[in-house]
């Protein structure tokens, strides 16, 4: 049985006449009696006695109406509560993140997500390493880098905001070695190497790819250092501490540029290909609250709001 057939059976009941349930269900009377006796012998029971002036259900007929009431009542409920949830988006997001963005600008910008939508939960683990989203059981990530290759045909991409990783040192440093004035005069210093989140398909740790402002061709320059580490926090730490040259995100070093405790080194330079990307195992329709959350993000992140805000977590605010 569809749920016309449960509306008709119910019209016919309430009105006890053909004519009358035709008016409430506006359809013509004809078609009211074609139907009923169509479901009827669909259903091999009579529903209805008819007369010429009423319309009294049989015994089966009164059984067939109180399930269609009680059916009829749940479509409703259930039409209800999918509108409510369309109104006020609910349910689980879970998603993974590097630990040094997530913690300074995700998780404060997940924060006022979940306060503007609280009947959404969400779960972020911050990671080194990519997941394999899909297999995971998450809807999504917020990464450096774009999906290329064999992934790209799995997973789908969306950019939320930009990003540059820089060279900076700091003045201190600088004052004791001098400052290079050509790519290749980086072989000639100490560079503190950071050797996390590298996408399979990049080059070695030690080998930094840049992009000149004026030239779309990137070139490569081998540099060297005594000092490495997995830790962007501490890379950080060496060269605010005279080090030596760093290449990091402007997100994670604007605060120490903006105070004079670092400055920009080679400032026609930077490296490709390390904006703010949504990534998340293709799917052809996804959540409402997944849909919110991106177009959420795109509005935080695309002004790049570290060069006017400070982080919100209180030890990566450079002292003074």
């Amino acid at each position: 049985m569809e749920r016309s057939d449960l509306e008709l059976v119910v019209a016919v009941r309430k009105e006890g006449s053909m004519a009358a349930a035709a008016r409430s269900l506006d359809l013509a009377a004809p078609v009211v009696t074609k139907r009923l006796a169509a479901l009827e012998a669909r259903l091999g029971q009579r529903l209805f006695q008819r007369t010429t002036r009423r319309v009294s259900p049989t015994a089966e007929g009164e059984t067939v109406y109180e399930r269609a009431v009680a059916l009829l009542q749940g479509f409703a409920a259930l039409e209800a509560e999918l509108q409510e949830r369309k109104a006020e988006p609910c349910g689980l997001i879970r998603l993974a993140a590097t630990f040094g963005f997530g913690r300074l600008w995700l998780g404060p910008a997940l924060a006022l997500f979940q306060e503007r939508y609280p009947r959404i939960d969400i779960q972020l683990q911050l990671t080194e390493q990519l997941p394999d989203l899909g297999s995971e059981g998450f809807d999504g990530a917020i990464w450096l880098w774009q999906v290329r290759g064999r992934q790209a045909a799995q997973w789908v991409s969306r950019r939320l905001g930009p990003n540059r990783r820089v060279l900076a040192a700091s003045p201190d440093y600088l004052r004791m070695h001098g400052e290079p004035l050509t790519l290749s005069a980086l072989c000639d210093h100490d560079c503190l190497i950071v050797r996390e989140n590298a996408p399979a398909q990049s080059q070695s740790f030690d080998t930094w790819t840049l992009h000149k402002s004026d030239s779309k061709t990137p070139e490569q320059v081998r540099v060297r250092g005594p000092l490495s580490s997995n830790s962007g926090e501490l890379v950080r730490d060496w060269c605010l501490d005279s080090r030596g040259i760093m290449l990091r995100s402007l997100w994670d070093i604007e605060p120490w540029l903006a105070s004079g405790q670092l400055v920009r080194v080679l400032e026609d330079y930077a490296m490709p290909d390390a904006d703010i990307h949504w990534l998340a195992p293709y799917r052809t329709d996804s959540p409402r609250r997944i849909r919110l959350l991106i177009d959420f993000l795109v509005a935080q992140f695309h002004d790049e709001p570290w060069k006017t805000k400070r982080p919100a977590a209180s030890q990566a605010v450079p002292p003074g």
